[in-house]
């Protein structure tokens, strides 16, 4: 495999380089083309959400940093599919703010956060691979937006709501199929194929091209990042194929309940009314036994309870109540 132009992916770097303040300028660059304003890292801060290991956390690394303007910026890379995936980020954007306020202080020092979502994995449905969202509040009748005062510098002036509330950015990177024709695109290019243009000029990629390349790395660092690579690609086949067995039966429990109830009642209205109410039952059970599939799945190829939590939503104590009652402790 040829590597002298790939680069390392970001979702390993964030993790493992960019934690160093020398590369802030590849964290600033991205930030700087999302938000489509110029940011400067100030520092990264700790959060009880950081990990360091890959096994802390199946499905996402984060890095936590405060911008020059004291706003605090996350940015989270998500490696597979979750069911309450926008609760768990705004979750997160609270508990950055809960974390960066003192019990006595007032509601001034409630910090701005930016939340950054980066998506190797399906994640709803849209014609578009970053999609933005903010807090608004509008006049039902006018359609115009509320502006609220605030006392800035002993002087009270107006803001709207999303200049205090958390801004949200989902990334679908494996959704952009295109030919990158502005900065956003090329940083996109990058985080799906790990190539960045030769003579780019977009804020973070020059140095992504100075500091992140495969060949740069010790020999120890080459070995960890292969072995983060394949377990990628394992943990994707594994979902992949759990979630696909786990659809298939829980359709497939779903049809023939509702035939059978459908075919119960004997006569026509019967038969209508019955094939209605079993494809409702169905669907629900048919949802039910699909999620009880993926997790037995999960378990037979030996994954862990985190892992099956992540990507199922079920509890650790349901987890373990399959394991028993499937006879895989």
């Amino acid at each position: 495999m040829e590597h002298d132009n790939t680069y390392i992916r970001f979702d390993w770097a964030i993790k493992h380089m960019l934690r160093d303040k020398s590369n802030f300028g590849i964290l600033e660059g991205l930030i700087s083309v999302l938000l489509n304003e110029k940011v400067e890292i100030v520092e990264l801060l700790e959060s009880e959400s950081n990990q360091d290991s890959d096994n802390d956390k199946f499905n996402r690394v984060d890095i936590k940093a405060k911008n020059s303007k004291g706003h605090l910026i996350i940015v989270e890379v998500q490696l597979t599919r979750q069911l309450y995936y926008l609760q768990r980020i705004l979750y997160g954007a609270c508990k950055a703010i809960t974390e960066h306020i003192g019990l006595g202080d007032q509601y001034d020092k409630v910090k701005k956060v930016y939340s950054i979502s980066i998506l190797y994995c399906d994640f709803g449905k849209g014609d578009d691979y970053v999609y933005h969202g903010e807090t608004r509040f509008t006049g039902i009748h006018t359609g115009n937006d509320l502006y609220v005062n605030v006392k800035e510098e002993g002087v009270i002036v107006p803001h709207l709501p999303r200049e205090v509330f958390p801004e949200y950015y989902l990334v679908r990177v494996n959704a952009y199929d295109k030919i990158p024709d502005s900065p956003l695109d090329e940083w996109l290019t990058y985080l799906k194929t790990g190539k960045v243009k030769e003579d780019t000029r977009t804020p973070g990629l020059q140095e992504v091209k100075l500091k992140l390349q495969y060949l740069s790395m010790s020999p120890k660092q080459r070995r960890a990042y292969e072995e983060h690579i394949d377990t990628l690609r394992y943990q994707d086949d594994v979902l992949n194929t759990a979630h696909e067995e786990g659809h298939a039966e829980g359709r497939a429990e779903g049809r023939a309940e509702g035939r059978a109830e459908g075919r119960a009642e004997g006569r026509a209205e019967g038969l209508a009314e019955g094939i209605v109410k079993g494809r409702e039952e169905g669907l629900a059970e048919g949802r039910i036994e699909g999620i009880m599939a993926v997790a037995r799945n999960m378990i037979s190829r030996g994954m862990d309870n985190e892992a099956i939590c992540n990507a199922t939503d079920l509890t650790a104590t349901e987890v373990d109540a399959i394991r028993k009652k499937f006879g895989t402790t």
